[in-house]
């Protein structure tokens, strides 16, 4: 079972990501479930959501308590919320952000990914709405979820402009973490991608 924890604040679309991964997930034939713990239940306030990924099912219930991986859609969480509550060192982090690893503050035993994600929203959807982006960025790092899962998830959740700009903004994250975090550098206009609908993309910058 592969268990992923999202932490975000209200507002920034986590809840809405961890039913997209889920149905992705549930498109490559696992079973998965995603479900939501609200705090404070106001606009800006922390917000986390939990998707389990299984090829058996899934009888648990309860939050995600060590979780296989995090992602972080708002870095300001770092140091105000317990995010890293349940980590071990398998634990990846996927972080939204256009800081180094090492100016995130965060401890040097675990494996951690960064993603411009505000920065690709911006300049895909024209919002810095992400968690699309994020979607993508999970895809990218693992094969698990081939990138048409990720956008019939996509297209099926969203008006046809609306998906239009999603798939783009996920797509764009999706090979940035494909690329070894090159294509973070250049804007989603100045690279081309083509990909065969499964798993295997192109840069050509």
């Amino acid at each position: 079972m592969i268990e992923i924890r999202i932490h975000g604040r209200g507002g920034q679309g986590s809840v809405t990501m961890a039913y997209l991964l889920a149905m992705a997930g549930h498109a490559e034939g696992y079973e998965a479930q995603a479900f939501p713990h609200f705090g404070v239940e106001r606009r800006g306030a922390p917000v986390a959501a939990y998707v389990r990924f299984s090829k058996n099912p899934i009888r648990l219930r309860e939050h995600v308590y060590h979780p296989e991986v995090i992602i972080i859609q708002d870095p300001s969480l770092i140091g105000s919320v317990d995010i890293l509550q349940g980590a071990h060192k398998d634990t990846k982090i996927i972080v939204n952000t256009e800081k180094s690893i090492k100016d995130l503050g965060l401890p040097k035993n675990y494996k951690v990914l960064t993603v411009p994600a505000a920065k690709i929203a911006m300049e895909t959807i024209g919002q810095p709405i992400i968690n699309t982006v994020m979607l993508g960025a999970f895809g990218g790092v693992f094969s698990m979820l081939k990138f048409a899962s990720i956008r019939a998830a996509i297209c099926q959740n969203f008006s046809e402009d609306l998906a239009k700009v999603n798939v783009k903004a996920a797509n764009t994250a999706y090979c940035h973490t494909q690329s070894g975090n090159k294509y973070c550098q250049l804007t989603p206009n100045v690279c081309s991608i083509s990909n065969d609908d499964v798993n295997k993309l192109k840069v050509q910058c």
